[in-house]
């Protein structure tokens, strides 16, 4: 399946709602092999893929995972890359039509020495001899590739040798490789290999000096052939056998800096009148480059002073202003094609209607998300771009109406209310009665009930 990553390439594009005419459509490159990808490696964004989740045998770019391994173990301190490797029969042992550097058994290189055999030529027997000095044996070599290749969310990628040559179990995809691809180029010394046309290996026990020349058409046509090389090219590793077909992994820094990497996995090598053969994946990875770097740029695409995403809302309980300003913080990028057509960005925002005060700027009050073709590009959080403060009289106010809004408060004043009342009653009226009522009957009720005998007791 074919995808376009599509934003926009003009910041104050954004701004404007409707445009006189659109841009005339991208170009689909429609490469010359079974699977490919194109992504922009400062920023690990996808910007053309033609098969790039199916499984395909790799065939020597399988080296590119042999290296990494290799280095990691360098870098743990499980061996040195000045580390002195003797050639094992085993390890030089290789099928008649394999690709070799020329190391004999019982040759002593170090390991720096067969990382340039391994990436140059393609050497198949320095991945044997790597396997055996950094593992033990090449069985438990290819159990730390698959670690590494599951390390890098490889997800259909199974090695089953360090080298590349053709097994059914032996598999991985056009994405994969750039994630494989991508790492390994993040360390210094692969970098500096595979971005070398040639390598002078020195005088070994069995051997003269000699020089090594590096498979990649887009640096040197010692293997190759004229006619392929790329100016902006700065490696990676190329791979062929019968099932896989001709597949390269390449990479090419541009005049502005831009890194582009690239992945053609079975393109068909093709007969030249003269008899010989024109080797596809060359002139066909260049061309993706090219394309990539002529119709893309990076683009910021929103960010706080984006004009058409910036907003107001409501405020309460604040004498002093009745909105605040909303507006993004941080800003979304993305490496973008001249086809973008804005009309069909999506803005999708996400905000209170009001917000009670105080507000203090910089307070987080929603969130903006920019879409495009149905792919989310980025959400920025949407925050106050002033304070705004509380009114004590209205929020007092406020408080008295949440307050008497629940059952319970008004039960509470009525049952106090009432108590009031019935105090004042009480103290008002039946108070004063029970007193009269005390007077009265220490007046008038002595008499009556006064003895009349007047004898003697």
């Amino acid at each position: 399946m074919k995808k376009y990553r599509f934003l926009s390439l003009l910041l104050t594009g954004l701004l404007a709602l409707t445009l006189a005419a659109p841009a005339a459509a991208l170009e689909d490159p429609q490469p010359n092999c079974k699977a490919a990808i194109v992504v922009d490696g400062d920023n690990q964004e996808i910007l053309y893929e033609l098969n790039a989740h199916e499984r395909m045998y790799p065939a020597s770019i399988t080296k590119i995972m042999t290296s990494l391994v290799v280095l990691d173990a360098v870098d743990k301190g499980e061996i040195s890359l000045d580390t002195q490797v003797t050639a094992s029969a085993q390890a030089v042992d290789l099928p008649w039509d394999s690709s070799t550097a020329g190391i004999k058994a019982g040759e002593v290189l170090t390991v720096l020495d067969l990382l340039y055999c391994d990436l140059l030529p393609s050497g198949n027997e320095a991945c044997n001899i790597l396997s055996e000095a950094v593992a033990g044996t090449s069985a438990e070599f290819v159990a730390r590739m698959n670690a590494k290749a599951q390390e890098l969310d490889m997800k259909d990628t199974h090695f089953a040798n360090p080298h590349g040559l053709h097994d059914p179990e032996h598999y991985t995809t056009a994405y994969d490789i750039y994630l494989m691809a991508y790492a390994a180029m993040g360390n210094e010394t692969f970098r500096t290999i595979v971005r070398s046309p040639s390598y002078t290996l020195p005088a070994t026990n069995l051997q003269e000096a000699r020089t090594i020349y590096s498979s990649n058409g887009m640096l040197t046509g010692f293997y190759a052939g004229a006619g392929y090389t790329y100016g902006k090219a700065i490696g990676i590793k190329t791979g062929y056998t019968g099932e896989a077909g001709r597949c390269l992994a390449s990479a090419a820094v541009d005049e502005l800096g831009r890194t582009f990497y690239c992945v053609v996995l079975g393109t068909e090598d093709t007969k030249n009148e003269d008899g010989s053969w024109y080797k596809w994946s060359f002139p066909e990875s260049k061309r993706l480059l090219e394309w990539a770097f002529d119709n893309f740029q990076r683009t910021t695409l929103l960010g706080p002073d984006t004009e058409n995403v910036l907003r107001e809302v409501s405020v309460t309980l604040s004498d002093e202003a009745d909105y605040v300003k909303v507006q993004p913080v941080g800003s979304i990028e993305a490496t973008v094609p001249s086809d973008f057509d804005i009309s069909q960005a999506k803005l999708d925002i996400k905000l209170p209607d009001s917000i009670e005060a105080p507000v203090t700027a910089g307070d987080k009050l929603g969130t903006v998300t920019l879409e495009y073709n149905g792919v989310e590009y980025g959400t920025l959080d949407m925050v106050a771009a002033d304070s705004v403060s509380r009114s004590d009289f209205l929020y007092t106010v406020q408080q008295i109406q949440f307050y008497w809004s629940k059952w319970w408060v008004k039960a509470l004043v009525i049952a106090g209310v009432m108590g009031i009342a019935a105090v004042v009653i009480f103290v008002a009226v039946v108070l004063p009665r029970r007193k009269a009522r005390r007077r009265y009957s220490r007046a008038g009720g002595g008499r009556r009930h006064a003895s009349n005998y007047r004898g003697r007791r």
